[in-house]
C-alpha cells in the first residue's frame, strides 16, 4: 500500500490565486497514482495520496524564507 505526500507551497499557479486548485490537486492525485500503476505495478485503489500544502511563511530554500530566496533568485545577487 504506497503511501504518497506531495508537499507544495500555498500559493495558486495564476496570479491571484492562494492555493492549488481542486482539479490541480486531483490531476496530481491521478498522475502519481498511475506512475506507481506502470512503474511498480501498484493497484490504483491501494494508492493513498496526501498533499499537503505548506504556508510560504513556513518554508525555506538555500538557508533563507523562501520569498527572500525568490526575491535573491531573481535579483541575480544576495541579499
Amino acid at each position: 500500500m504506497p503511501i504518497v505526500t506531495i508537499q507544495i507551497t500555498r500559493e495558486g499557479s495564476t496570479p491571484g490565486a492562494s492555493a492549488a486548485t481542486a482539479e490541480e490537486k486531483a490531476a496530481l492525485i491521478k498522475g502519481v497514482s498511475e506512475l506507481l500503476l506502470d512503474v511498480l505495478n501498484k493497484p490504483l485503489d491501494s494508492t493513498f495520496v496526501v498533499i499537503d500544502e505548506v504556508d510560504t511563511e513556513n518554508w525555506g530554500r538555500g538557508g533563507l524564507p523562501v520569498e527572500q530566496y525568490r526575491r535573491q533568485q531573481n535579483s541575480g545577487s544576495p541579499e
